[in-house]
């Protein structure tokens, strides 16, 4: 990798750390929500080209707990992990 390709990428991840969400609020998306936002976000991002209000990743929420339901959910479209570990033939 070159050096402006990788100072590009630094300072692309320096101004990124600088974003912010709003805090976690009473009654926040929590675990369940993240799994049904992660398994339903391949459709919703498709979704989201036509419409401003739908979005793939509810905010606020509840953090941790959403984040990890929300990966899980993603992997769903992946086969879950099982996929990787089958054998080919």
């Amino acid at each position: 990798m070159t050096f402006r390709v990788f100072a590009t990428l630094l300072s692309l991840l320096f101004l990124a750390s600088c974003a912010t969400a709003p805090l976690a609020i009473e009654g926040a998306r929590g675990f369940f929500w993240g799994l049904f936002d992660g398994a339903v976000a391949p459709i919703a991002f498709i979704l989201s080209w036509f419409s401003d209000s739908i979005a793939i990743y509810g905010v606020p929420n509840s953090g941790g707990w959403y984040d990890f339901g929300f990966l899980i959910g993603v992997t769903f479209w992946a086969g879950g992990g099982g996929a990787a570990a089958r054998k080919r033939r």
